[in-house]
């Protein structure tokens, strides 16, 4: 599946190995040449505190909190495979449990949570308690959030002139993310509207990132670029993020069956 071209494999925990094989796996079908070919492995895993649980499995092995793009593809695949019935359904996550009301025409409006802004909340180094906001990384004015994973955003003039694999890889491994972090570059056309090109963690350039076009949303309003209600556009396509005023984020976006197969390793 995908969602604006952030690509998935989604498979049921019970069709797989043991779990201490999943990382070996999600590289294998992660592989884009001698593989299926994706931004990520999505497990349907059993859970205690909801219907279902999501696993979310980076091409290098490495496991992520959460995937914004993913949950929806999840949703969406969670209601054909008649795993759960409910909707909204509520789904944990390493950012804790999301509720994802899947909507007409393959839209997924997903309640992200609320934001984490001071350092401690992000996993950032310094004083847990402090913010990160406005301040130059790499010559840019850059904004530090969390959707439950960390994403740093920086703000450009021109996004065409930006070549996220450039920097991206570096700047992800910055010295102030012990842990790594997303980057996106953001330009604003206007308070209503956002251009994003993204470095994720552990997967590189991506077409989109729904939890990373939540944080550019936040920090874009929390520094008074834009309104707490936008548009997206990532090269992927496009995501609606309202940041309300009860703290959370609202995503909303497609989600998109490709092909279902079976993988033989």
């Amino acid at each position: 599946m995908h969602g604006i071209g952030n690509d998935f494999v989604l498979v049921k925990a019970s069709d797989l190995p043991n779990e201490s094989a999943w990382p070996q796996l999600a590289q294998a079908m992660c592989d884009r040449k001698f593989g299926i070919g994706s931004d990520g492995l999505l497990i349907a895993a059993p859970s205690d505190i909801a219907p279902l649980a999501m696993r979310m499995l980076n091409p290098d092995g490495s496991e992520s909190e959460m995937c914004g793009n993913g949950i929806r593809c999840f949703a969406q695949y969670a209601r054909e495979e008649g795993l759960a019935e409910q909707n909204p359904l509520p789904v944990e996550t390493g950012a804790g449990v999301l509720h994802l009301d899947v909507l007409e025409g393959g839209q997924v409006r997903v309640d992200m949570g609320p934001a984490r802004l001071t350092r401690g909340e992000i996993g950032m180094g310094g004083e847990a308690s402090d913010d990160f906001v406005d301040q130059m990384v790499d010559g840019l004015p850059a904004t530090a959030v969390s959707m439950g994973n960390p994403h740093l955003v920086l703000f450009v003039d021109d996004i065409a002139a930006v070549d996220a694999a450039d920097r991206g890889p570096i700047l992800e491994l910055h010295e102030l993310f012990p842990n790594r972090v997303n980057v996106h570059y953001v330009q604003v056309v206007n308070e209503r509207h956002l251009i994003q090109k993204t470095w994720e963690r552990g997967a590189g350039v991506t077409l989109a990132c729904g939890t990373g076009a939540c944080a550019c949303g936040v920090a874009a309003a929390m520094t008074g670029r834009a309104s707490r209600d936008v548009q997206i556009d990532l090269p992927g396509g496009r995501l609606q993020i309202e940041w309300a005023e009860n703290g959370h984020v609202f995503m909303t976006g497609p989600a998109t069956l490709v092909f279902r197969g079976k993988f033989h390793d």
